[in-house]
């Protein structure tokens, strides 16, 4: 079976970005895929430190991104960027795991531009021979858009997250999809 990792660089706990990636996973069960959501703001991983082996919850992380046959990364859009927790997480992983893996990228942005952030992060991941499939997704008002599923959120019925724009909505399940499709592709 496929497997897919969502890798969310957010320490927010209503997070639109693990909210979104949520929906991506979805789509990507939906096709298949056996699904794993890595949330970084819920795991002891200290900065990175070249001259150290082991830190925190590193070892166990990097294995679930290496087992994985896709990835979806998504973080949250600071200064243009990446969020640095994502950057913290990226620094510890390399070709190891992610040569030959298929990953697809989401950018959530409180106000108006991702595209740095979406060529920040594909840049960063072909750095380590990662395959960035060409279907991504920024969500410029994040917050007006997504659902995180917590209490009092309007989220949907069953109490998870959601996309209420249609449009975001279909791109971000084909999101799930596209890696799915593209990590089969890579394993044969």
């Amino acid at each position: 079976m496929t497997r897919i990792a969502a890798i969310s660089g957010s320490r927010r706990a209503e997070s639109t970005t693990r909210a979104a990636l949520s929906v991506a996973l979805d789509a990507a069960a939906d096709a298949g895929a056996e699904t794993d959501l890595i949330d970084l703001g819920a795991v002891d991983l200290p900065l990175y430190h070249p001259d150290e082996d082991a830190q925190g919850d590193s070892e166990a992380l990097k294995r679930r991104v290496r087992e994985a046959d896709g990835v979806l990364a998504g973080t949250p859009v600071y200064r243009g960027s990446y969020s640095s927790t994502f950057k913290n997480f990226h620094d510890f992983c390399g070709s190891d795991e992610y040569a030959n893996t298929a990953v697809g990228l989401l950018a959530t942005a409180g106000g108006g531009s991702y595209g740095g952030t979406l060529e920040h992060l594909r840049s960063t991941f072909r750095n380590v021979h990662a395959w960035t499939v060409p279907h991504e997704v920024g969500i410029q008002g994040a917050s007006s858009v997504v659902e995180t599923g917590g209490v009092g959120s309007g989220s949907d019925p069953d109490g998870g997250p959601r996309i209420t724009d249609d449009d975001i909505r279909r791109r971000t399940e084909r999101l799930g999809r596209v890696v799915v499709e593209h990590a089969k592709r890579l394993r044969e």
